[in-house]
């Protein structure tokens, strides 16, 4: 079975991003359509969009702002008819909508773990699932998944988003075995920290206001907070490294960026299991950071 099978798309190149109205969906939009790439951004509300809709209006031809939800099947099937509709084809996918539901294991129900893979994980795949046939009878085509560090390591109060980037990682991996034949590249970008308002938009168990980890949360997020001030990424970086990847066809499958992912994988790779969990404890409740 080919795994790097080399493609040679069309000058016409269309590409998908999805969760564009902001962060690293509306960088990479904009980037891509800047490098004259037709680009759909989807957005769950378009009405929302109003910062892509200006720009779209001012002068990017390339750029498509369109309505889809990737945790709705009719949504998303009619997304892609439209896009085909207006160009014929999709020659790359970049799956970026994600969230986040915070809490303690013990805190989250069982709806808000369903509700969050409903996005991150299944939105994944209600994308792939109507673009691969597409790719398929192509010949070619690109999908890139944005997953994160955490689907590479665990980190506390965050089990739901942690599990389903996991989820996310092995649906990818797998992904990649099966579409190598057909020309059609698979890859993972795996961001750190990234400077969004992904955090300012993320949602906490409905149970955490009577939670017996309140004390644990309180001691996470500010071991957080000098993270997040010091040792981010900036979504334009993710976007640059998304467009490298494009261009690159001996791109790795697996993508990491940020200076605190890096490190974390360092550590991960080269502590024992019981080494390393000190070492992320340290780093989250002591406040030491992953950069030291």
């Amino acid at each position: 079975m080919v795994l790097h099978a080399k493609i040679t798309m069309t000058s016409y190149k269309v590409v998908l991003v999805t969760g564009s109205s902001s962060g690293i969906g509306l960088e990479t939009s904009l980037l891509l359509a800047r490098e004259g790439y037709i680009t759909y951004a989807s957005m769950r509300d378009i009405s929302r969009s109003k910062k892509i809709l200006e720009i779209s209006r001012d002068g990017y031809i390339n750029l498509k702002p369109i309505e889809m939800d990737v945790t709705d099947d009719k949504s998303v099937k009619d997304g892609i008819v439209k896009i085909l509709e207006n160009d014929g084809r999709i020659d790359i996918v970049i799956n970026n909508a994600g969230n986040d539901i915070l809490g303690a294991v013990e805190d989250l129900s069982i709806q808000e773990f369903k509700d969050q893979f409903e996005t991150n994980f299944y939105g994944v795949i209600r994308v792939i699932k109507e673009t691969l046939p597409i790719m398929r009878n192509q010949n070619e085509g690109i999908i890139i998944n944005v997953s994160s560090i955490g689907g590479r390591t665990g980190i506390p109060l965050n089990s739901a988003y942690i599990s389903s980037k996991f989820a996310l990682e092995g649906f990818t991996e797998t992904l990649r075995y099966e579409t190598g034949e057909y020309g059609i590249r698979i890859h993972l970008v795996e961001p750190g920290i990234v400077k969004t308002s992904f955090f300012e938009n993320a949602k906490f168990a409905k149970n955490i206001s009577n939670s017996i980890y309140k004390k644990l949360m309180q001691n996470l997020f500010e071991g957080f907070i000098p993270l997040l001030k010091n040792n981010y990424s900036l979504p334009i970086q993710v976007a640059e490294l998304i467009l490298k990847i494009i261009k690159n066809e001996n791109s790795d499958f697996r993508n990491v960026i940020g200076h605190d992912a890096i490190e974390i994988l360092k550590a991960k790779n080269n502590l024992s299991h019981k080494e390393f969990e000190k070492w992320m404890v340290e780093s989250l409740f002591d406040k030491k950071g992953f950069i030291r």
